[in-house]
């Protein structure tokens, strides 16, 4: 399409938007650091502190979760599968996170003290293991990397007519400035910020589409619509009807299992949200990640319902860029679709907010994959193979030299897979099988004794070889060749994606119960932080109470119990009667699912906007007072005199240490 916006659009908001996060974050962290005792060390830079609360920690888990993809490549499936697309999604990408909670309170209980999840895999397996899981993580973040910047390079190059390869080395330039300077935390305070103008741009698209625009303006108008595509012959084929209003899609279907294998990889084998579950504090592990996840699920179920399916409806307008044709498959797979009808709807200003909306959701994402890189590359090959004396300063220096490192070699690998050919859609499809292999070896480090080295390290490498060896294997038998077109098909990616998932799960298991490990998770609970950052000051928690064995047990029957629950909910109880009863949408109830799209996009907006403010009002109110105190000549009270070592609170009913408090 014609690009509505100028390149000046493009360059400014990339360039401008990178350049007020940087400063606007370093001067956070700087105040941070001045009235809030926040020290610059390797384990400020990398676990924040473990202080995260429940708000805060949810409201990262939106931002980090919401990639280019879940703006683009929802509205896509959207388009070619109607309202079954969204749906499927939404709730086989939330599964994932909610499962993941029980992973984030395991790890309180059993490595305390860890950095990355590779650091637990050399603990339990040794080196071996160590270094095929490092090489998972890392995979996994490649590819996490390089669909966000394809998808925000193909945005921003569709909308303004910016150089697509200028866009993939200059959107991660501003991530790499403020996470040099604040590290993990500083990824937390962008995630917040990027979260509210998330939900604001989507909400106005949603008010736009089914309350204000003269194009569409109501559920009725849409529903018309939507119709009339499908009764001049161009409905999806294998859906109901061919509707676009039906859960009854094969493709959907299809779509759906593929989506949940391979969000189980860039889940449970992404080190950003390991990351997120070290800086967390232990209470608020499980409830940050199933509160992070329900509320993520309202993004790409309403967006695509909205933007998704206007690009379906408003095809017929004079002023859709792809009047009067269908919109070219290439397109579609490159996430075009929501850029298109925000232009369609808004004009100049639908292309601006679209624009935002990506680049938000691809840096929020991106800092987030950079931080957690940087990790791996200071703990598990800087500290673990080349330094192992390393100091806490050292490990710091690390980190900051791979974030700037990453951050460029990004930038090359998205030119050369764009170069290629190998689109956003592409990747999305094809990540479950690259990193699926290690998802069940992963789990079953911390949730299972028996699971011993061998089938550690087999597990992933023979699932790995099965899952690509099948996904060719299908492609060529079907297709009669190997190609992108081929290999892109959904039955050679969905027979790939299973096998990767699925096949490591009958070779650990077996394999374990032979010769069982019985494991007692002693050397994941002596990890330790660098030696000379082994003193602590007084967390804002009482140490003692959360990290108590009962409390922990407690929190992870909750997760175990919520957690399965609400997946049972998501893919089975809920959407499996209204495929299997064939079911077309009639008004009232498509009414009634765009109602509920509205609802839960605004209480989920208000859980990540309003409720960190709230719980963190107390530092907030600190930080305030010191700023004012400097203004009037009073310095701000120090947060420590001597800092030591808090092995434990030990005090009568009437005595307790405050936060702040020297010890």
């Amino acid at each position: 399409m014609a690009p509505p916006l100028n390149q000046g659009y493009g360059y400014g908001i990339v360039v401008g938007f990178g350049a007020f996060f940087s400063i606007f974050i370093t001067i956070l962290w700087m105040v941070e650091q001045r009235y809030s005792g926040v020290q610059s060390t390797s384990e400020e830079y990398s676990t924040a502190g473990r202080s995260i609360k429940i708000g805060l920690l949810a409201s990262s888990v939106v931002s980090a979760w919401t990639w280019a993809a879940t703006l683009l490549q929802s509205s896509a499936v959207a388009y070619e599968y109607g309202v079954s697309g969204p749906y499927w999604y939404a709730a086989g990408a939330t599964i994932q996170v909610l499962l993941f909670a029980i992973l984030a309170v395991e790890v309180k209980r059993k490595a305390p003290k860890a950095h990355t999840f590779p650091e637990i895999i050399c603990a339990r397996y040794g080196r071996t293991a160590h270094k095929i899981y490092t090489y998972f993580a890392l995979c996994t973040n490649m590819i996490v990397t390089a669909m966000l910047l394809l998808g925000g390079a193909a945005v921003a190059n569709s909308l303004t007519g910016m150089d697509i390869y200028a866009a993939c080395f200059l959107i991660p330039l501003g991530i790499i400035l403020y996470i040099l300077f604040g590290g993990l935390r500083a990824t937390f305070l962008t995630d917040y910020i990027h979260t509210v103008a998330l939900f604001i741009i989507i909400l106005v698209f949603g008010f736009t589409v089914f309350a204000t625009s003269p194009k569409i303006g109501s559920v009725g108008k849409m529903m018309k619509l939507l119709d009339e595509v499908t009764a001049r012959g161009d409905g999806p084929p294998g859906n109901a009807e061919n509707s676009y209003l039906t859960m009854d899609s094969y493709g959907g279907v299809i779509f759906g299992i593929i989506n949940i294998v391979g969000n189980f990889g860039t889940v449970f084998c992404d080190q950003a949200y390991w990351q997120r579950a070290f800086a967390a504090r232990p209470s608020a592990t499980v409830l940050g990640y199933l509160v992070g996840g329900l509320c993520w699920f309202s993004i790409p179920f309403f967006l695509a319902t909205t933007l998704g399916l206007a690009g379906v409806a408003l095809e017929s307008d004079e002023d859709f860029p792809s009047y009067p044709k269908r919109m070219a498959a290439a397109d579609v797979s490159a996430g075009l679709v929501a850029p298109n009808a925000a232009v369609c709807l808004l004009g100049e200003s639908g292309a601006v907010a679209i624009l935002i909306l990506v680049f938000l959701a691809v840096t929020s994402a991106a800092s987030a994959e950079l931080i957690a890189v940087s990790s791996i590359i200071a703990y598990d090959i800087y500290k673990a193979y080349i330094k192992p004396t390393a100091s806490g300063e050292e490990i710091l220096k690390a980190s900051q030299v791979a974030t700037v490192g990453f951050g460029i070699f990004m930038g090359v690998l998205a030119s050369v897979l764009n170069n290629f050919g190998i689109t956003l859609g592409y990747l999305y499809l094809l990540m479950g099988i690259i990193v699926a292999p290690a998802v069940i070896p992963i789990a079953f480090t911390l949730t299972w004794s028996k699971q011993n080295t061998f089938a550690a390290i087999a597990a992933p490498v023979i699932g790995f070889s099965c899952g690509l060896i099948t996904w060719l294997v299908v492609a060529y038998g079907l297709y009669g060749e190997i190609t992108l077109t081929s290999t892109r098909a959904n039955m050679p990616m969905l027979s790939g994606n299973l096998v990767s998932l699925l096949s490591p799960f009958f070779i650990t298991v077996p394999i374990s119960y032979m010769a069982p490990q019985d494991f007692d998770f002693a050397s994941t609970k002596a990890i330790e932080i660098a030696s000379d950052e082994q003193a602590v000051t007084v967390m804002e928690y009482n140490v003692e109470e959360e990290e108590d064995p009962v409390a922990l047990e407690k929190a992870l029957k909750f997760a175990y119990s919520w957690a399965w629950a609400l997946t049972a909910v998501l893919i089975f109880i809920f959407p499996l009667p209204l495929l299997g009863e064939h079911y077309v949408f009639n008004e009232s109830f498509f009414t009634f699912w765009v109602v509920i799209g509205f609802i839960w996009s605004i209480s989920a907006s208000f859980v990540t906007i309003v409720y960190p403010v709230w719980e963190s009002r107390e530092g907030i109110v600190k930080i305030f007072n010191g700023i004012s105190g400097d203004m009037s000549g009073t310095p701000p009270p120090k947060a420590y005199d001597t800092v030591v070592e808090v092995k434990a609170v030990v005090a009568d009913d009437d005595t307790k240490i405050a936060k702040g408090d020297s010890v």
